[in-house]
């Protein structure tokens, strides 16, 4: 009787909230499918890639690269900005994110029309398949629009993401990579064989940091100024760490200053700061370990400390025959006294 009771109120439950269950799971699958899409579109559209099929002489995949590039190319006109300051933003986020392709932009304003679209496809199935109380309309209208934002937003989460994730990668090189240069500038060599010869030692740990040093020294012999391929830098990784190193090497150029003993400086500089974020970090254990103490660790231990004591104290009191006296007796019991 008891389970029947129990799955009539889930049944209950359940066919109120089906609409926030269908929109989590929309939501859910259209981020699959951006992530998804997202990932497919960095693969096909990498320009390494490109020009390595290019000189294998193309093939029935390299075909269907430049079909992809061909249709991305006719809806540029029609979900880029008009103007080119709209796509400024995206264009450096997508450089931090190590997407160089001319079309990337225009991919990832076809993915947010994407997403957009289906969600309003499922949304409008969804009201058409679920009859909602009149009670939950408003909260299930804000839910949809709440729905929709997340798709418009979904291909800015993924670039986000995945610059996030690059910057981790790169940090945790630059220690390295920063003690290797100052290595090399003590041992007599010069800044840019300095920076050629920490790229040829760190692809195999740190091969995004050895690519990108790599390419600084790739322009250098291009013709790019130096000053101005450190910027090239800077602004790749996005870095602030990386930031005050080339505005540090930017003005021991121009000024003169020897480049051994500028890296010597920095380097003591960066070992404090690095210091002092891991000391702010585990300063910051201790607030963070309040939520799941107090939400996960000690409900569950107060529910098996007491939880056999307090079973035993009710199976005494219910077996011993005690009744308790309802609030309508008590009252008589004890009459107020004028």
């Amino acid at each position: 009787m008891n389970a029947n009771r129990l799955l009539s109120s889930t049944n209950a439950v359940l066919a109120h909230y089906q609409l926030l269950l269908i929109a989590l799971g929309a939501g859910l699958a259209i981020a699959l499918f951006a992530w998804f899409g997202a990932q497919a579109a960095a693969y096909y559209l990498h320009p390494t890639r490109r020009g390595l099929q290019a000189l294998r002489g193309g093939d029935g995949r390299a075909a269907a690269e430049n079909l992809w590039v061909v249709w991305l190319r006719r809806l540029a006109p029609y979900v880029e900005p008009r103007k080119a300051r709209g796509s400024q933003g995206i264009r450096e986020l997508l450089r931090q994110a190590d997407i160089h392709s001319d079309y990337a932009v225009t991919a990832v304003y076809v993915g947010k029309v994407v997403c957009l679209l289906l969600s309003v496809l499922l949304l409008v199935w969804a009201a058409s398949v679920v009859k909602l109380p009149k009670a939950l309309m408003v909260s299930a209208f804000f839910i949809a629009l709440f729905g929709v934002y997340m798709a418009w937003k979904l291909p800015n989460l993924y670039v986000e993401h995945r610059i996030q994730s690059r910057r981790a990668a790169l940090l945790a090189g630059f220690p390295d990579a920063l003690d290797l240069l100052v290595s090399c500038t003590e041992a007599g060599l010069g800044f840019n064989a300095a920076i050629d010869r920490v790229a040829q030692q760190l692809p195999g740990s740190h091969p995004l940091l050895a690519r990108e040093l790599a390419l600084v020294n790739a322009e250098v012999r291009a013709g790019v100024d130096r000053s101005e391929a450190l910027r090239h830098l800077a602004d790749r990784t996005g870095l602030e760490d990386v930031r005050g190193l080339v505005a540090l090497m930017i003005q021991s150029m121009r000024f003169g200053t020897g480049i051994a003993e500028t890296l010597r400086l920095y380097s003591e500089e960066f070992r404090d700061r690095r210091m002092q974020r891991a000391e702010e970090s585990a300063a910051k254990v201790g607030s963070k370990l309040i939520f799941p103490l107090v939400f996960c660790i000690f409900p569950a231990f107060f529910l098996v400390s007491t939880g056999p004591a307090v079973i035993g104290v009710v199976r005494a009191v219910s077996n011993s025959g005690v009744t308790w006296p309802s609030a309508q007796s008590a009252h008589h019991a004890h009459p107020r006294h004028k």
